[in-house]
């Protein structure tokens, strides 16, 4: 007679945590985003303007949307058919301390200065709107698969904090590497990886100090639409400045000093069975 309680082959190859698992996540998604975005380039690749993406509805659409969504649903699937969706959305298993919620000023302040400071006269409604979702859909895919999936991965194979807040922003890191297929240059696109190795420790640390995987998804959500309009372009340099853009300039630095010194502070792990240190996951405030 069969065993209903045993977990199928599937969920019993995913139950069992190592980091090569995590990276093996990271590019079946990034071969799947890619095939996602040369079919929505077939569909729709007319309608996208290469010169300025945010030029219409259409083009933010076709260019960043579509394989988003597409991503996004493909995630959805993998999560519920692993039984995950709980595991990572639940209250976190080791909590954070106060310094950690630097993690969360630096960006969220960020953001709002930029809201205040983006020249909306510059796009249509349509474009505004669309671009604020396409956000959204960037915090859920990149970190349900690097503060989700990654991180319950590397916790699940008995590896320290350190560890998992290191691998899960490499992972995360390596996933813009793929914009050298865009035609970025190298440098840009050696830039950008550098940053968002930092900008994970953050959203790291920010799961960690507020406890849900909400946060880094929603703070993550609205970074990237904030910088696309307030400077025109992705992954670019803005030319307009007022006093809330210049204000807002320096959360660049700050996310790289921050991260690196945060590195030196992490510290805790979480167990197999649940345990931190040898301290049960609801006692736990380990830095």
């Amino acid at each position: 007679m069969p065993d209903h309680n045993r977990p199928s082959r599937w969920r019993a190859f995913w139950d069992h945590g190592t980091w090569w698992k995590a990276l093996l996540v990271v590019v079946v998604y990034l071969a799947l985003y890619l095939g996602a975005g040369q079919l929505s380039g077939l569909i729709g690749g007319s309608l996208v303007d290469t010169k300025n993406i945010f030029a219409t509805p259409g083009s933010v659409f076709f260019a960043l949307t579509f394989p988003l969504v597409i991503g996004a649903i493909v995630l959805a699937v993998f999560v519920a058919s692993l039984g995950w969706f709980a595991p990572l959305f639940e209250r976190q298993p080791i909590r954070g301390r106060w310094w950690m919620w630097i993690a969360v000023a630096i960006p969220v302040i960020a953001i709002v200065l930029r809201l205040f400071g983006i020249d909306y006269a510059a796009y249509t409604p349509g474009v505004v709107v669309l671009t604020m979702v396409t956000g959204l859909f960037v915090g859920f895919t990149e970190e349900v698969i690097s503060r989700g999936i990654a991180v319950k991965l590397l916790r699940d194979s008995g590896m320290r904090e350190w560890g998992v807040a290191v691998i899960s922003s490499a992972l995360f890191a390596l996933m813009h590497a793929t914009n050298l297929l865009s035609g970025m240059s190298i440098l840009t696109v050696a830039t950008t990886v550098g940053y968002t190795f930092c900008f994970g420790i953050l959203m790291y640390l920010v799961l960690r100090v507020t406890g849900s995987l909400i946060w880094p998804i929603l703070i993550h959500g609205f970074t990237d639409p904030s910088l696309f309009l307030s400077t025109g372009g992705i992954d670019q340099a803005g030319t307009t400045q007022n006093v809330f853009l210049a204000l807002a300039g320096p959360a660049n630095i700050l996310t790289i000093v921050f991260a690196i010194i945060a590195l030196i502070f992490i510290r805790g792990r979480v167990g197999r069975a649940g345990t931190v240190d040898g301290l049960t996951a609801p006692e736990a405030t380990i830095g």
